[in-house]
């Protein structure tokens, strides 16, 4: 490598400086707080674990996306996570195994082996919270309303909340009478919402009802108005009409906040192919992406011997904090000269202690941040306004 291009990171790594770690980091602590005041209690799972554990159960939708390296150790083969939810479930459903309901949270680096969005990032700061141990509608509302309350604490807007069912083709099909591979194909050419490339296949489709129930399948998606085109397009199948209650019952949430634009898409599922239920996500126009992910996938820890219903989100921290509204860094900044008497430290302390920032004078430079500075005045250390000298 050149010295030109030492510095150059790989597609898809970057680095936070100073302003963008701020917002990132203060992002987080805002976050983790306010689902603290909700009874999430925070855990920290490991960066990286055994790739037979890692990316067992739902992990193993996150084969191809995850980093692997053998362990000079053990000679088993490592793995980076690439999504800290399986992770949470494990701990869920092993490492704590408590009975009932379980409110967790968590923030942390997550790594991809190939960038899956645009703009590409392969190394997101994940924060999430789940509800573990509980199958009814009211965990997936608490769920949608504690992230809306996350959205509107946090000053952003114009976004939109894109909600959708991943049973909900799964029930449509079941009505018809199309074997696996045509299945598997117009759920492929669903999730890519390939109009053209539909239209084709429908061709190829010899019974006409079988025809028009995946033509009207594929149009459910857009406004509200899906919701009353799915209950008079789909009146007799199976499970349908319970499904679209609960969709109904969790757009109450956004009802009350009021700060989001709805879209209901019953024709995709959102995030990796673990979801079972609700599913959701939240994009921000700015962006054109998606800056949260969630929804119910029944069924975690099967795996780890204690099979649990459950359902949450997770937040792409770096994205989140572009958007927000924070306030502005209040703390003062003094200089203060590199002596290292008693008297010194204790006031340095003590304004520290008062939220002010101290920054010792180190060579003739100064802080350009520094507005005040401590200086010896009759015996005692006073603050007084930063003398400029020419060229600083």
């Amino acid at each position: 490598m050149s010295d030109t291009t030492r510095w150059l990171l790989p597609n898809g790594i970057d680095e936070l400086l100073p302003e963008q770690a701020r917002r990132v980091e203060q992002c987080r602590r805002r976050l983790l707080d306010i689902c603290a005041g909700w009874g999430y209690e925070y855990v920290v799972p490991p960066l990286v674990e055994f790739s037979d554990s890692l990316l067992v159960g739902l992990g193993a939708d996150l084969d191809e996306l995850t980093c692997k390296f053998a362990d000079r150790e053990t000679g088993k083969t490592l793995a980076v996570r690439a999504d800290i939810t399986p992770q949470v479930a494990r701990i869920d459903a092993h490492s704590l195994g408590r009975e009932g309901v379980t409110r967790l949270s968590y923030a942390g680096s997550t790594l991809k082996s190939v960038a899956n969005s645009i703009p590409a990032d392969r190394s997101p700061v994940q924060m999430g919270a789940e509800i573990f141990g509980s199958a009814e509608i009211a965990a997936d509302v608490e769920i949608v309303d504690l992230l809306l309350s996350l959205v509107a604490q946090n000053g952003l807007s114009d976004l939109t909340f894109d909600i959708g069912h991943v049973a909900f083709c799964d029930l449509v099909l079941d009505a018809t009478g199309l074997d696996a591979g045509q299945r598997e194909a117009v759920l492929s050419l669903l999730a890519r919402k390939a109009t053209s490339d539909l239209d084709r296949f429908l061709m190829t489709l010899s019974d006409a009802q079988e025809r028009e129930q995946v033509k009207l399948l594929a149009s459910m998606h857009g406004g509200r108005d899906v919701i009353a085109r799915a209950r008079e397009g789909f009146p007799n199948v199976p499970g349908v009409q319970a499904l679209i209650d609960e969709l109904e019952t969790v757009l109450a949430s956004c009802d009350r906040d009021g700060n989001v634009n709805i879209y209901i898409d019953l024709t995709e599922a959102h995030g990796y192919r673990y979801h079972s239920g609700v599913v959701f996500a939240l994009y921000a126009r700015e962006l054109g992406a998606a800056i949260a992910k969630g929804g119910r996938y029944d069924g975690v820890g099967e795996v780890f011997g204690r099979s649990r219903p459950a359902t949450g989100f997770a937040i792409d921290l770096k994205a989140w904090s572009m958007l927000a509204d924070l306030p502005d860094a209040e703390a003062r900044f003094v200089l203060s000269p590199a002596t290292n008497c008693m008297e010194l430290l204790a006031k340095e302390a003590d304004l520290r202690a008062s939220g002010m920032v101290v920054i010792k004078a180190l060579g003739k430079a100064i802080d350009p941040r520094c507005t005040q500075q401590l200086v010896r005045i009759e015996d005692k250390w006073q603050l007084k306004p930063v003398e400029k000298t020419n060229g600083s």
